[in-house]
C-alpha cells in the first residue's frame, strides 16, 4: 500500500508534468507564430511527452489503488525574445523538473516503496537524456548565427 505522503508526491509531480506540457505548447504556439516550424514541432513534441508523463503517472497511481487528482494549473508564460532564449528557459526548466523527480525518488526511498521507486527510476533516465537533448540544442544555437538557426529550424521538424 501507498503512503498518503507518496500519493501526495507523485499527484504534485503528475500536475508538474501537465505544467511543463502547457509551457511547451505555449513555446509550440510562440515559436510558430514567429515563423519557426521546426522549433514550433519539436516544442510539440515535448509537449506530448510531458502529457505522456502526466498519464503514466496517473495509470501508477490507479494501479496502486490511489486516486490521480488533477489540480488547478498555473499559466505559463506566453512569450520569448529569441529561439535560445526559449531553449535556454527549456533547459532551465528541464534542470528544475530533473530536482523534482530526484526528490520524488527520495520520498520513495524515505517510505520504503520499492516499487515506485523502480518505476521513478525511468523517469530519472529520461530526464537525463532530456536535459542533455536540451544542452545540446542551446549550445549549438548560441554558436549558429541567423543562417545556421535557419538550418537548425528544418532539421528540428523532422523529430
Amino acid at each position: 500500500m501507498m503512503t498518503e505522503r507518496l500519493k501526495k508526491a507523485i499527484n504534485e509531480q503528475m500536475n508538474a508534468e501537465l505544467w511543463s506540457a502547457n509551457l511547451y505548447l505555449s513555446m509550440s504556439f510562440y515559436l510558430k507564430k514567429e515563423g519557426y516550424d521546426g522549433f514550433a514541432h519539436w516544442m510539440f513534441k515535448q509537449y506530448e511527452e510531458e502529457v505522456q508523463h502526466a498519464t503514466q503517472m496517473a495509470h501508477y497511481l490507479i494501479k496502486r489503488e490511489a486516486t490521480p487528482k488533477i489540480d488547478k494549473i498555473d499559466v505559463v508564460p506566453q512569450s520569448w525574445g529569441t529561439v535560445t532564449e526559449a531553449f535556454e528557459d527549456t533547459y532551465k526548466h528541464e534542470r528544475h523538473v530533473s530536482q523534482l523527480i530526484d526528490l520524488l525518488v527520495k520520498i520513495a526511498a524515505e517510505e520504503k516503496d520499492n516499487a515506485t521507486q523502480d518505476f521513478l527510476w525511468g523517469f530519472v533516465r529520461e530526464q537525463v537524456e532530456e536535459e542533455a537533448t536540451v544542452l545540446a540544442i542551446v549550445e549549438k544555437l548560441r554558436k549558429a548565427g541567423e543562417a545556421g538557426i535557419l538550418v537548425m529550424d528544418a532539421q528540428l521538424h523532422t523529430r
